[in-house]
């Protein structure tokens, strides 16, 4: 191709532009070479150059549709991604309230086995008081005992006896 172009270039070149030395200029032999020139360089780049052009172009908009196409899947993704996302806040909304639910539940069983876990130990507290009370009454009348057996002058009556316990046990 570049050898086509050269040999038309310079062809026109020796057969117009050459004269006799004489000085005579002609302008008329050089704008035929010139257009000559420019007919011959636009018919063998021409073609190539809207080809060059019509690809470029071509190109371009096929890179535009792709871009486009790109545009319009990651609008489609963004969208998806929201309903995910408003379904994740859903889902975790409801997980807050099973949550507290939970909770509550767990709350009241630990309050109503802390309740029960306090009547029983009242219970036992109420048993081991009055087991202390008889306790205390066994030995505040076995030392009442001793000490009116400790005696043996002295005789007492029912009556002495049941006041020196009531005096001991108050």
């Amino acid at each position: 191709m570049i050898r086509n172009i050269l040999l038309i270039t310079i062809i026109p070149f020796y057969v117009f532009a050459a004269g006799d030395g004489s000085g005579d200029y002609d302008i008329l032999p050089r704008t035929v070479n010139f257009i000559l020139f420019v007919a011959i360089l636009y018919y063998f780049i021409a073609t190539p150059i809207k080809k060059f052009y019509n690809d470029r172009i071509n190109k371009i908009s096929s890179k535009m549709n792709e871009i486009q196409e790109k545009l319009i899947a990651s609008k489609n993704l963004k969208l998806e991604m929201m309903k995910k996302l408003d379904l994740a806040k859903q889902e975790s909304i409801n997980a807050v309230a099973l949550a507290k639910k939970e909770a509550e539940i767990l709350a009241s069983k630990i309050e109503n086995e802390t309740k029960t876990e306090l009547s029983v130990l009242e219970k036992s507290f109420q048993e081991h008081k009055k087991y202390e009370i008889r306790k205390m009454e066994k030995e505040v009348i076995n030392s009442v005992l001793e000490e009116v057996f400790k005696d043996d002058n002295s005789y007492l009556k029912q009556e002495d006896i049941i006041n020196i316990m009531m005096k001991k046990a108050s």
